[in-house]
């Protein structure tokens, strides 16, 4: 879906442009007027208008937003990952750029959050409609920060990612690799989505906002393959020499146990380029072979 040369170029906010939301902006760039925002916008990637702001000061954010906003991309990541970074980064900020924002007239706020909302530890299958009860304070504060969202006035969705891996978000196959992972069986279910789709997946709900077609106000996007950890480690062990795990290895996250249900977001109309790990995994180790 592609925005035609016969409508108005749409104006499109990406209020955070690290990894995700840099990759974001750019794709956005080709069909439309984008605008990314963080705190040093030398970083903001080219094709991008930079915008330098703080969102934790609330005049900053006011002097540098454009007019006439469409679309507005809040991804965020903390500074500092304790509750201070994440209340900040989720909480504080959103509503600093939501009072900023008042008398524009979004077609959608969309807000990137996590599948840490879910506290689910049974294996059990988790969709938009579960129960959201985190008990850690990052799941805490992007709960929070949902609610201020689909409660700002504006038209909202929140997209729920599971880890984030790719090329650029290598931690976990350098574990792997290093002997520093060693699951136990059978592990806790593991959920994560590729980079490159979590950036596609974005777009592709801008995409049908501009266009006028329904969103819900919730997805969860995590790929087609819950699978329990040790299996995931023990395939990467098969494609690629791997030391052995040592005394201080790591049996896992703090992510609990579930199985992410992207059914919704396929409904949508999206596609996945990495549908499991293998696929995405499989593209790094090769380009770790060369």
């Amino acid at each position: 879906m592609a925005i035609t040369e016969h409508q108005q170029t749409p104006r499109i906010l990406v209020a955070g442009c690290g990894k995700l939301g840099g990759a974001i902006a750019s794709q956005l760039s080709r069909t439309a007027m984008v605008y990314g925002l963080r705190r040093n916008p030398d970083r903001v990637p080219e094709g991008v208008h930079a915008l330098g702001a703080d969102l934790l000061v609330p005049e900053q954010v006011r002097s540098v937003l454009p007019d006439n906003l469409d679309i507005v991309v809040y991804c965020l990541t903390p500074a500092s990952y304790d509750n201070e970074g994440y209340h900040n980064a989720y909480v504080k900020g959103l509503k600093n750029l939501i009072g900023a924002l008042d008398g524009h007239k979004l077609t959608r706020l969309v807000f990137i959050g996590s599948s840490s909302v879910y506290a689910q530890d049974d294996d059990s299958w988790v969709d938009e409609s579960s129960p959201t009860d985190p008990d850690r304070y990052s799941g805490q504060a992007i709960l929070e920060g949902e609610r201020i969202a689909l409660e700002s006035g504006s038209p909202a969705t929140v997209i729920r990612f599971s880890g984030i891996y790719g090329p650029s978000r290598a931690r976990f196959l350098d574990a792997v690799m290093n002997g520093d992972m060693d699951p136990a069986s059978p592990g806790p279910y593991s959920n994560r989505i590729h980079e490159a789709d979590a950036a596609a997946a974005t777009c592709h709900i801008v995409e049908r906002a501009l266009v006028g077609q329904p969103l819900e106000d919730c997805y969860l996007a995590s790929d087609c393959e819950p699978v329990r950890l040790d299996e995931v480690v023990a395939w990467v062990r098969e494609q690629l020499p791997c030391a052995k795990p040592g005394p201080n290895a790591r049996q896992g996250g703090r992510a609990g146990s579930k199985r992410c249900n992207n059914r919704r977001l396929l409904d949508s109309g999206f596609h996945f380029r990495y549908p499991d790990f293998r696929v995405g995994y499989r593209e790094m180790i090769a380009e770790k072979s060369q």
